[in-house]
């Protein structure tokens, strides 16, 4: 790729990002993603506005003990107050005091917010943007200014959005940003202005868009085509409402298919690592449908799509896995076929051709146990073990002798319950005993009892999620249910599958399947 087709990528996880519904990062966490961020090689890290919080002020403290390799941290605040001087205002001297090298201020580019929300007058809101970047300039640091709201304030008043990023330039802005705060443009315009914009001010131009139209990614690289070559946005597409622009798909889109250089070589198949890595920071879900990214990104169910996908890749995949770290997966279903059990049999070291006995009676027994309820492509623990059964090569690790559960103050706030596991490992027998809130969590602490002694290596499985399905609703409260419990040991995570009519005899198959899991591994 060639160097003038360098774009700067921006991160505001930290900032933006954190203004998402259920998200809130301790200094800790702003840490830990500033060094993520750094090692993958992102320009920018915009640490969060310096005082605004104790949090902002004392991560921007403890961050310029960071030995960051590639990237340079900036401190995020607004122009000055109206009708005051640079020189005295506070934010404006939180910003010079958290000692970042750039600093990015927001301004107002739009006519009628200047007029409605500010109430000041325009030329006044035009001296303010003149005034803050001129301050922040003569202080040393280098300035990027986001012009907020620009592609509404462009199409009510061209001439008064021209003007505000104009005088942010000649004031010493190195770099202007226009922002689709809202998030309601279309890519055509966004292109359409940005070459517009580009051909009116020589210098260099950035875009941040919001996603309330499900639009921001596609902005972004319209934005680029129009000429910016710095982008802002955040990891996942984290962000106040609808979230702002996902850096992990922009990325990937600019290196693969647009042929602009964001990182360093090498970076881009780190992208997966960087993706879940900031999911588990915030302890969100990863969103298993993510593009490029997600678990289910290159994920294949139905068979024709599969033998497909054997024979050239490219029928269903738009870009190799591997390029931005991740995997192809094919799913076990009733609609995959006998291809679908010769692969995954593959992946476990079991070989055998699709027309072998094994593989029919594998799917046989996939299409019962779907019909009963069970679901193993979300549950791919479950769908091993199964072949092991099947082929004769599950081993048991332990069995049975008495399993019970009682519930104790139903109603009460105080209420839990207590469960008793008592199985045979061999000849030796082992006892647990324990009280949780609730039954299944007593269950998954009894049965962990009774195996330690065994299996020292259970102590580090962790219960990371649980979910409950219906998966007859008609038949009311005496409904089969199917439960998925996910589990992790620090390295693996892996999901098995139960169902039942009574759901704490669900909760228990999907519980046992996830032990057995780890020690067959």
């Amino acid at each position: 790729m060639r160097a003038d087709k360098h774009v700067e990528i921006y991160d505001t996880t930290l900032r933006d990002g954190s203004q998402g519904e259920g998200i809130s990062f301790s200094v800790q966490d702003k840490l830990l993603i500033t060094r993520k961020l750094d090692e993958k090689g992102f320009a920018f890290i915009e640490g969060g506005w310096p005082g605004a919080n104790p949090k902002d002020i004392a991560f921007f403290e403890q961050a310029r003990k960071l030995r960051l390799k590639t990237a340079e941290l900036v401190a995020f605040g607004s122009t000055r107050r109206a009708h005051t001087k640079a020189a005295e205002d506070m934010v404006l001297k939180g910003l010079v005091a958290a000692r970042t090298g750039s600093i990015t201020i927001f301004g107002k580019s739009w006519d009628m917010h200047v007029r409605e929300v500010f109430r000041i007058e325009l030329d006044e809101n035009i001296r303010m943007i003149e005034d803050s970047v001129r301050y922040l300039r003569s202080k040393g640091r280098r300035v990027i200014f986001d012009a907020e709201h620009f592609f509404d304030g462009y199409k009510a008043n061209p001439g008064y959005a021209l003007k505000a990023i104009g005088t942010a330039y000649e004031a010493g802005a190195r770099t202007i940003v226009l922002c689709d705060t809202n998030g309601g443009s279309l890519p055509t315009e966004v292109r359409r202005i940005t070459q517009e914009v580009a051909r009116q001010l020589r210098c260099p131009l950035g875009i941040h868009a919001h996603n309330d139209s499900a639009l921001a990614v596609a902005n972004s690289l319209a934005a680029v085509e129009g000429g910016a070559t710095h982008v802002q946005g955040t990891v996942n597409g984290l962000g106040e409402r609808c979230g702002n622009a996902d850096l992990v798909p922009i990325i990937a889109n600019l290196e693969l298919k647009m042929e602009r250089r964001c990182l360093p070589a090498g970076k881009l198949k780190e992208m997966t690592d960087l993706s879940r890595y900031v999911y588990e920071v915030c302890n969100l879900p990863s969103a298993k449908n993510q593009p490029y990214t997600g678990q289910s990104a290159f994920a294949h169910k139905g068979g024709v799509h599969i033998n497909a996908v054997m024979k050239r890749p490219e029928t269903y995949e738009h870009v190799t896995p591997s390029k931005v770290g991740n995997r192809r997966r094919f799913l076990v279903s009733e609609l995959g076929g006998k291809t679908n059990v010769m692969l995954k049999a593959q992946e476990l070291s079991i070989k055998f051709d699709k027309e072998s006995p094994e593989a029919r009676r594998i799917l046989q027994a996939v299409q019962e146990r779907e019909n009963q309820g069970y679901q193993y492509e979300a549950a791919e623990a479950s769908f091993e073990l199964l072949i092991r059964e099947v082929t004769g090569r599950r081993k048991r690790h332990f069995e049975f002798e008495k399993v019970e559960v009682s519930a104790e103050n139903i109603g009460d706030k105080d209420s839990s319950s207590t469960a008793i596991v008592v199985l045979k490992v061999g000849k030796k027998k082992g006892v647990g005993v324990a009280t949780g809130d609730g039954p299944v969590n007593a269950l998954d602490k009894a049965l962990r009892e009774a195996l330690e002694p065994f299996y020292p290596i259970v102590s580090r499985v962790q219960l990371e999620d649980y979910k409950v399905r219906v998966v007859d609703s008609k038949e009311g409260t005496a409904a089969k249910v199917r439960v998925f419990i996910e589990f992790s040991d620090g390295r693996e995570v892996w999901t098995t599958v139960g169902v039942s009519g009574n759901i704490i005899e669900a909760s228990w198959q999907a519980l046992v399947d996830s032990i057995e899991y780890r020690l067959t591994r």
